[in-house]
């Protein structure tokens, strides 16, 4: 695919199915909280931010001072229940089998838990060693900040322009923007919602899919075209 250096994967809600578990789990500790929230709505609002840029945007906006142990207590509890519960999101490895070219993950999760995430859904070796965390490298800002795609492309010796990415989140996409690559949006995971599709165009993806399967298409055609021809 000649108009790629590189294809950048997202981890949660691309790779594997967690980002249904980390709402559901974030709503109820709102929720008990004094922030009353829905699975979905947290979803829909807050889906690719981390838990504390998650928990300061609440205390901002709704007054309050949540606890600075929900922080550590969140943490713990979802590591628990990803690494008994999360599952793989079909059709990875037919995708990358179709796509020649070098390939890396970008996530806003720390390191223990993409690595996790990733051996349980049997997706680590297929991207290791080149699996790069926002909390681990340059200031540690996560997703919208572009720092963790920068930092891959860097690692990976790949031009940011002739760079893809796949994102199913909003943050994440102004993040792969902001760095100057291209991407293409990511609807296939449970926490999907009505008006996901279009929030990620708004974003800044060029298409958007649904199905891993889909994307080596994609791929092949948008390597074949700049975005500002």
């Amino acid at each position: 695919m000649a108009g790629f250096d590189l294809i950048i994967f997202d981890c949660d809600g691309v790779l594997v199915d967690s980002e249904i578990i980390a709402t559901q789990m974030e709503a109820k500790l709102l929720t008990e909280a004094g922030y009353p929230i829905e699975a979905s709505e947290l979803a829909e609002r807050f889906a690719g931010m981390d838990w504390k840029t998650i928990l300061l945007t609440v205390e901002k906006e709704a007054g309050l001072l949540l606890q600075a142990s929900l922080l550590d207590k969140s943490e713990k509890m979802l590591d628990e229940k990803l690494a008994k519960s999360v599952k793989a999101i079909g059709g990875v490895h037919q995708a990358v089998a179709r796509i020649d070219l070098p390939r890396c993950v970008c996530s806003n999760s720390k390191p223990h838990r993409i690595e996790a995430m990733l051996k349980r859904a049997g997706y680590h070796e297929i991207f290791a060693p080149n699996i790069f965390s926002a909390a681990a490298v340059g200031e540690k800002r996560p997703k919208p900040a572009p720092d963790v795609f920068e930092h891959a492309a860097q690692q990976m010796q790949a031009d940011p322009s002739r760079t893809i990415v796949l994102e199913d989140s909003v943050h994440g996409i102004e993040g792969a923007r902001a760095a100057g690559m291209r991407v293409v949006g990511f609807t296939g995971a449970s926490h999907t919602y009505p008006s996901h599709a279009d929030r990620l165009t708004e974003a800044g993806a060029e298409t958007v899919i649904n199905r891993l399967v889909d994307l080596p298409p994609v791929v092949e055609a948008l390597s074949g075209w700049s975005e500002f021809s």
